[in-house]
């Protein structure tokens, strides 16, 4: 091929302007350069999922899937792919948006560089259609064991913090519910549940899904009451359900494995079948007698003690408890506690909920063997 301005006696002596490229070969470095970007993409958002699989969560299972995707990806980034790349000539480089400019916190992050991820191995499912036609048919199935990596992940990340939380704020209407919620977040809490049986649904969405921005900001969970259609509305946590609500099974298939689902029991027999049924917690009351439970009969500290020895997934006591009862709930068993009005209509909530965790955290006292 001629270069272009080159001498040619064919035509004598005029300079010719000739392209360098075919209008083939140009197509063919614009898929190269396409393939490049987006190999690039790919590596560095499972890059960025990776570390926080193991460092983050410690799980070497999540972060060895990682590292065999990202080595998956190497494979193909040859470096005739490579040789087509053109940063300085790359109009994209300058583009932006403010989303991007800032992550909420962790699950932001995360969701941001799977959503990453995703996009830009369907690219490489397309575009490598032109390359090879192994490269389609590889990224493919990689797509589909990322969707899965995200499901596990963003499961797993969730039922450790569900593990990790010892206090669990159920919120009451308030015309200061936003601002009460985030004074407790900022005393350390890291799950709330959104509880309003009365308000239409366009103002529970509206306050579901300002709530559940809020709790992610402060990398806390957040838990629609009853309603499985609005916490998938609002891409909430988890659910909690009660006796009389859906199944859990039914729930669970419309949910998915990842979120969470909790119900509420009275007594022995309801928490067996809460955990039989694959219930993610339990709630564990009313301790004591509630407004919130109007007609209910106070469950007492007895069912507590047999939580604390049969209970083999989270259960929060709840119902009526306080700063002043706090500590008979903890030295019946309760490692976890449930509350709304003692919260909800606190003067100073961020310092209640510092003073709450500090007895939920406490030293219990072991018991002291007297050696004859």
């Amino acid at each position: 091929m001629k270069e272009a301005g080159c001498y040619d006696e064919s035509t004598n002596g005029v300079v010719v302007m000739v392209e360098p490229y075919s209008q083939k070969e140009q197509i063919q470095q614009v898929v190269y350069r396409i393939l490049d970007a987006n190999l690039d993409r790919t590596r560095e958002g499972l890059r960025i999922i990776e570390e926080w699989c193991r460092f983050g969560l410690n799980n070497a299972q999540l972060a060895g899937e990682c590292k065999y995707l990202r080595q998956e990806l190497a494979k193909w980034h040859t470096a005739e792919i490579r040789a087509a790349r053109d940063t300085v000539g790359d109009s994209g480089t300058d583009l932006s948006h403010p989303q991007e400019e800032q992550r909420s916190g962790i699950t932001s992050l995360l969701q941001a560089n799977f959503c990453r991820v995703q996009e830009a191995l369907r690219v490489l499912e397309e575009y490598g259609k032109l390359y090879s036609s192994n490269m389609g048919k590889a990224f493919k199935q990689m797509r589909y064991r990322v969707y899965t990596l995200e499901s596990n992940l963003m499961g797993y990340q969730r039922h450790q913090l569900l593990w990790r939380s010892h206090l669990y704020l159920v919120t009451s209407p308030s015309d200061t519910l936003l601002g009460t919620v985030e004074s407790a977040l900022k005393g350390g809490l890291t799950l709330v549940q959104y509880r309003d049986k009365n308000t239409d649904d366009t103002v529970r969405l509206e306050q579901a899904t300002k709530l559940r921005q809020l709790c992610h900001a402060y990398g806390a969970l957040f838990i629609m009451n009853d309603r499985v259609d609005l916490a998938l509305a609002v891409d909430a946590d988890g659910v909690h359900l009660g006796q009389q609500d859906m199944p859990i099974a039914l729930a669970r298939q419309l949910l998915g494995p990842q979120r969470i689902i909790g119900r509420s029991t009275t007594n022995a027999e309801e928490m067996q079948k809460a955990i039989s049924e694959g219930a993610d917690y339990i709630g564990v009351g009313p301790v004591y007698e509630t407004p919130t439970k109007l007609g209910k009969a106070a469950a007492g500290l007895e069912y507590v003690r047999y939580a604390a020895q049969n209970s083999p997934i989270p259960w929060f006591a709840i119902g009526g408890i306080d700063a002043n009862n706090i500590n008979d709930v903890i030295d019946a068993g309760a490692e976890r506690v449930a509350v709304v009005r003692s919260l909800m209509q606190a003067e100073q909530p961020t310092l209640v909920t510092q003073y709450l965790m500090s007895q939920l955290n406490r030293v219990k006292p072991q018991p002291v063997i007297i050696q004859n």
